[in-house]
């Protein structure tokens, strides 16, 4: 399927799919996430074919998601390093997890989010950053915000 940019829509949630939406980009991230570094680990992991994974990595890299550091010179080697922008994707994915663990692990959970603290498994939730209570879609409304146009 062509991309095709997202243009003419005064949306946060389409801005972000222009740089994560692409097929195995939040899966190369996931990785990184989970302390892979290198091309090869990523992509053994993953399965994701060299050349797209060149590119995933490399739309990152451009968009501050990623930085990228030398560790061999003979021959050239890279490892990727996520950026705070890039971290600040993990509760999309443990987001993504919880939903497909409910939805499409017929078996159960493939893996289980635990809290290193305490030691307990751990979901993500939304809670209203004023008085903490926990969130529902039917809990909240949108309005427009400071970078809504006019019209």
């Amino acid at each position: 399927m062509p991309y095709r940019p997202f243009e003419g829509q005064n949306c946060s949630i389409a801005r972000t799919l222009a740089i994560v939406g692409e097929r195995w980009t939040l899966l190369v991230l996931r990785e990184v996430l989970r302390g892979r570094r290198r091309f090869q680990d990523i992509r053994r992991e993953t399965g994701v074919a060299p050349n797209i994974l060149s590119d995933r990595l490399a739309t990152l890299v451009e968009h501050g998601l990623l930085r990228r550091e030398r560790y061999g010179e003979h021959p050239e080697a890279f490892e990727y390093h996520p950026t705070r922008k890039g971290a600040d994707v993990a509760p999309i994915l443990w987001a993504l997890l919880q939903w497909g663990d409910r939805y499409a692990a017929p078996d159960g959970p493939p893996v289980i989010v635990e809290h290193r603290a305490c030691g307990h498994d751990a979901a993500p939730r939304m809670h209203c950053s004023h008085c903490g209570e926990p969130l529902e879609p039917a809990d909240v409304a949108i309005r427009p915000g400071p970078g809504a146009l006019a019209a």
